[in-house]
């Protein structure tokens, strides 16, 4: 499914305290540059609409959330929806999320990493230029605390599966594990509003969850 085309956002709405830009970013970069206290701090792959940064901001108030979003637009219609929420919490980049793990995020800053329904790059050409090649999942488990997750969800089985395969061969992360499959409790209790296209549409969506596993001496902070 094509994204669609995006709702004009308020005027008066002012979204530069939730809108950064990739080339803006010092190297390396640390969340303490931005966020006004030291907390576990999500990533959030393709933040695309905002749903789950809006949301999982709200949920798990004692985390810090980072969405990064290669889209311009998409990513202002993202941090205008932080804006109208104020959430402290969460911010969003623009820029490209390859360059964002592999030149300025420093290893073992992240809780929990969120990839949600990627773009699949259907024709076989075009593969190479999926975000879950091989050296991203490697800088995913780099990025990741001790004891950190990856979430990985697609509607796309063959990338489902490769994918799987991938973390198998290229990291020691830890998975995959199975992610239940819970009702909504009201209309927009999903991860993402592509989720919500999906399974309104009875479409199947596949799930894994992986960890990166402890060392010794280390400690679990997720």
């Amino acid at each position: 499914m094509s994204r669609r085309t995006l709702r004009k956002i308020d005027p008066s709405l002012d979204v530069t305290p939730f809108l950064r830009a990739l080339d803006d970013l010092r190297k390396p970069w640390t969340p303490s540059e931005w966020f006004e206290r030291d907390a576990p701090l999500e990533n959030d792959i393709g933040s695309g609409k905002g749903m789950f940064l809006a949301a999982a901001s709200v949920e798990r108030p004692d985390h810090n959330f980072l969405g990064i979003e290669v889209s311009g637009r998409y990513a202002r219609f993202c941090a205008a929806k932080l804006a109208r929420r104020q959430a402290s919490n969460a911010l969003v980049i623009h820029g490209n999320a390859k360059a964002f793990l592999r030149d300025v995020l420093p290893g073992s800053q992240v809780t929990a990493l969120h990839v949600y329904f990627p773009d699949p790059w259907w024709k076989k050409r075009h593969k190479r230029r999926r975000v879950m090649d091989e050296p991203f999942v490697r800088d995913i488990q780099r990025a990741l605390l001790a004891g950190g997750k990856l979430h990985f969800w697609t509607d796309v089985e063959e990338y489902f599966t490769t994918t799987l395969e991938l973390i198998a061969a290229a990291t020691e992360l830890d998975g995959p594990h199975q992610v239940p499959i819970l009702p909504p409790e009201h209309d927009l209790d999903y991860r993402t509003h592509f989720e919500r296209r999906m399974r309104l549409h009875g479409e199947l969506v596949f799930r894994a969850e992986f960890v990166k596993r402890l060392a010794a001496n280390d400690h679990d902070f997720s």
